[in-house]
């Protein structure tokens, strides 16, 4: 078997959680990977992992210029990026009526644009190239909603439809995407991490409280492991013909197995209506 070149991989957000096992993993397998931190704390002890082969990069992914940036000094100086991992962002827990537009503007500012535009920065290399692979970090909330995480479940879910005509727009490019959906992972997310909505609302107390309750009760304690996750993207990146959408954990498996089982009985039970609103047949 031929000896590959190592790849340089982009990873978003690589001082901690899933970003930073995935970022150690691939450094373990030989390849270089250019982490974005926002600290220059965490930009050098990245580099110190694997000194030459980590490229720690100070970066707000909101600051479109400043990805472009990023994205042209990465290339020039690697020779050119394989894997766009898309990992920085934030959850955000509270009821949909409790967020503020500010609140939920910055969701999206980071979740949503801040993940497009590195996508933006990345695929005209790729292009040139007719080679890549995109890694999308969305969530199984990009899937599935829960009370008190119906913002957050927004901006998933619309990276997703984003990311799911992205992937038909690409087929012929040699680019492959892929959208990963974890369920639980034991990292910091249901911790410092974690935003929360600056007020409350009383009402919601048995559905977006209940729910917020559950997930401070598991904090520390989520079944997931984020070196295994790790370990399975890079799996799928490397295969020939990597998936669409890669769910992990099996409490991803077991939501996104019910909401699709719930979502075909629903259409099914309501078809007879659905059929009656077409123009008759010629």
């Amino acid at each position: 078997m031929p000896i590959l070149p190592p790849r340089t991989w982009l990873i978003t957000g690589v001082s901690s959680g899933l970003g930073r096992a995935l970022a150690e993993v691939v450094l373990a397998g030989g390849d270089r990977v250019a982490g974005t931190a926002r600290s220059e704390a965490d930009r050098a002890a990245f580099e110190r992992l694997a000194p030459g082969r980590a490229l720690g990069v100070l970066l707000d992914v909101t600051d479109e210029a400043a990805v472009r940036r990023c994205v042209g000094a990465i290339e020039a100086a690697t020779g050119g990026i394989d894997v766009l991992v898309n990992n920085a962002g934030r959850g955000f827990v509270g009821a949909v009526e409790e967020a503020s537009l500010a609140e939920i503007r910055a969701q999206f500012e980071l979740n949503v644009i801040g993940a497009v535009s590195v996508m933006q920065a990345v695929l005209p290399f790729m292009r040139r190239r007719r080679a890549g692979r995109i890694v999308n970090i969305t969530s199984v909330s990009g899937l599935v909603g829960w009370p008190s995480l119906g913002i957050y479940s927004g901006a998933k879910f619309a990276l997703e439809g984003i990311c799911e005509t992205l992937a038909q727009e690409l087929v012929d490019l040699g680019i492959k995407l892929i959208l990963v959906e974890p369920g639980g992972l034991r990292t910091d997310f249901s911790g410092r991490s974690l935003q929360r909505a600056e007020r409350t609302l009383p009402d919601y107390d048995s559905t977006a409280g209940a729910c917020k309750r559950i997930l401070a009760e598991h904090a520390g304690n989520e079944p997931g492991d984020p070196r295994k996750a790790a370990q399975a993207i890079v799996t799928a990146v490397d295969a020939e013909r990597p998936p669409l959408r890669l769910l992990l954990g099996s409490d991803a498996l077991r939501y996104a197995t019910g909401k699709l089982e719930g979502l075909q009985a629903e259409i099914e039970r309501w078809s007879w209506l659905s059929a009656t609103t077409d123009f008759p047949a010629a």
